[in-house]
């Protein structure tokens, strides 16, 4: 699920903004959710504090003492991930942006093709195979935080008596969890295929429930496939 969150005290600019975004998303095959806030509440701190990744789009001055450019400090203060673009009427400030806040996408004036700008920068964004949620956790006192979109799949170590999660990177790591917690931590393009065995079906090129056996868009072949768990359109 992507999420867009709007942030402009115009409600004018904001209808714009949505007309935009639903145009390109229209014809996007992306789950998607637009809020809008008028300034920084607690809402809004709820979301930014939730750090699957956003696309933040954020006037910079409002008629209260907190500007665009505090609300992006914040958001930062949380999450390097999610994108920032910025709208304003005034492109004296384009420098002070860049200088007060991490890693902003882009700086739009609202009246200088605003559309096509917006337009051209979301539909950049989105082509960059929009997938930044991780798995986050602890070994040996170290974390670890992997994207899920390279997970190829998690099965269970019988020597290690761990959970084993292999990369598309050729990585195997090891946690101390249950097939049962995991799951809870991934998404929908994870299915458990084995009473051994979690895949990511993004990444695989081929089912053989009779033979028991998966494999792999780079050609590894799996064998924990049972019947047991076979799902629809496999």
């Amino acid at each position: 699920m992507l999420t867009y969150v709007l942030v402009d005290d115009s409600e004018r600019i904001r209808k714009l903004v949505k007309e935009i975004i639903n145009k390109i998303m229209f014809q996007k095959d992306i789950d998607y959710v637009i809020r809008e806030f008028d300034g920084l509440n607690d809402e809004l701190k709820t979301i930014i504090a939730d750090k699957t990744p956003k696309i933040y789009i954020l006037d910079i001055e409002f008629r209260t003492a907190i500007s665009g450019l505090d609300i992006g400090k914040y958001i930062r203060s949380y999450d390097w991930d999610s994108e920032l673009i910025y709208l304003t009427g005034h492109d004296k400030m384009f420098e002070k942006v860049f200088r007060s806040v991490y890693k902003v996408f882009d700086f739009i004036e609202k009246f200088d093709s605003m559309d096509k700008r917006l337009g051209a920068d979301i539909r950049k964004i989105i082509s960059k195979n929009w997938d930044k949620r991780k798995l986050t956790f602890a070994n040996n006192r170290v974390n670890f935080q992997i994207y899920l979109d390279e997970i190829n799949y998690i099965y269970r170590d019988t020597v290690e008596r761990k959970l084993a999660i292999k990369t598309s990177g050729g990585n195997t790591f090891l946690i101390a969890k249950n097939f049962n917690d995991i799951l809870t931590f991934l998404d929908e393009r994870f299915r458990q295929v084995h009473r051994s065995c979690i895949v990511n079906t993004d990444k695989v090129h081929l089912y053989n429930w009779a033979q028991g056996y998966f494999i792999l868009d780079n050609m590894e072949r799996v064998d924990m496939l049972s019947k047991k768990f076979r799902f629809e359109n496999e």
